[in-house]
């Protein structure tokens, strides 16, 4: 079982930027993809974006394309979320997530990590 934990959420201004992590348990597969989420109030979870393990390149929902950035350090097993001119509107819970490449659905979640922009 693979355990995903997130870290680096909080409270930020307008404007401001914010990197989240997501550090995976244990190295268990080589392919497939890593991926952030989000929740914001009173709203479904929607993707964010995604990054392959071994080959694929990012993708992004069309709400964060030039503003957020991931990026995967493998010797780390870790995924990270560069977020730029942050907007009241990206309040969210942000869930890391993880699948392998022989699965189209996300199998392994992380809790979240709250961001709150204020204005």
């Amino acid at each position: 079982q693979v355990q995903l934990a997130e870290s680096g959420g909080g409270l930020v201004q307008v404007g401001g930027s914010l990197r989240l992590s997501c550090v995976a348990s244990r190295r268990t597969f080589s392919r497939g993809r890593m991926a952030w989420f989000r929740q914001p109030p009173g709203n479904e979870r929607e993707f964010v974006a995604s990054i392959g393990l071994s080959d694929g390149g990012p993708k992004y929902a069309d709400f964060v394309k030039g503003r957020f950035t991931i990026s995967r350090d493998a010797a780390k097993d870790t995924v990270y979320i560069q977020m730029n001119s942050l907007k009241p509107e990206d309040t969210a819970i942000y869930f890391c997530a993880a699948r392998t490449s022989s699965s189209t659905e996300y199998q392994y979640w992380g809790q979240g990590t709250q961001v709150t922009v204020s204005s």
